[in-house]
């Protein structure tokens, strides 16, 4: 039962209980939405040509999700020194990644504002569109409220708090302007490939490709027809109630990320509902 009055001495990060944050995170259908984030990331020229140019995702999938997990659910879950900890060690990495796109011919570096509020606002956009198709609905004020929270994610990374959204129409609006800069490149084609047929023994691919298939639900048209994808309606229709059911079985069943353990624990311990 909630006292009303939280310990000072207890830390819960950048988010905590009661938050929008906190409810969307610890729902497992949430991967969902990070599939479908990384397939629209994918269609600007600049943001994968820094992970093409500069890692090797392809022959790293596994090693590059499970880091871009841990960051997701530290900066949520994690205290505050080990949300700042994650976001230091992310700006480290973008500091040197700087090139010339060989589609655009223009340059591109990984700590480049727009590029940080193109993954920043896809990223935000896709955990909302995933909880609510998947998990339950979202009403208006919850929708702004976990944008307008996300921004201290944002800082993280080095954005500034007045440069990045705070309402869902004003992340849909940043969104829509870097529409104009989206291609359907040789690149992105290898990262949808990758996404969609990761390396898997041959008993967990009926699996991915249900949660690939549901990504691509959430998908803009303008998006699927980049990618001549076709939506599955039969498939979505289907999906859907079992992948619900499944992300509430995965979330008895499997044990958590040990740093929401360490949430759960201080939340406890502060007399506070996780």
């Amino acid at each position: 039962m909630t006292t009303g009055v939280r310990p000072t001495a207890v830390d819960f990060g950048l988010f905590g209980p009661g938050s929008t944050a906190w409810l969307l995170h610890r729902e497992p259908g949430l991967l969902i939405g990070g599939l479908r984030a990384l397939m629209v990331q994918a269609l600007h020229p600049l943001a994968i040509a820094a992970v093409e140019q500069h890692s090797d995702y392809r022959n790293d999938v596994w090693g590059r999700f499970n880091r871009t997990s841990n960051y997701v659910v530290t900066t949520v879950f994690g205290n505050t020194e080990e949300a700042r900890a994650v976001g230091r060690r992310v700006r480290a990495i973008h500091r040197p990644i700087h090139g010339i796109d060989r589609v655009t011919g223009l340059p591109y570096a990984a700590d480049d504002p727009v590029l940080l509020l193109w993954i920043h606002t896809t990223l935000v956009e896709s955990f909302v569109l995933s909880y609510q198709r998947f998990v339950r609905p979202l009403g208006q004020a919850q929708r702004d409220r976990y944008v307008a929270e996300m921004v201290r994610q944002a800082e993280l990374v080095g954005l500034r708090p007045e440069d990045v959204p705070d309402s869902w129409a004003a992340n849909f609006r940043f969104i829509e302007s870097q529409r104009a800069m989206l291609q359907r490149t040789q690149t992105a084609m290898e990262a949808l490939d990758t996404v969609l047929h990761p390396p898997l023994p041959v008993h967990r691919r009926p699996g991915w490709w249900a949660l690939g298939q549901c990504a691509i639900s959430l998908l803009p048209d303008h998006a699927v027809e980049m990618y001549g994808l076709r939506r599955n309606s039969a498939a979505e229709a289907g999906l859907r109630p079992l992948v619900g059911a499944s992300a509430r079985l995965s979330a008895r069943l499997l044990p958590p990320h040990p740093v929401m353990l360490e949430a759960q624990r201080r939340v406890l311990a502060a007399g506070e509902r996780f």
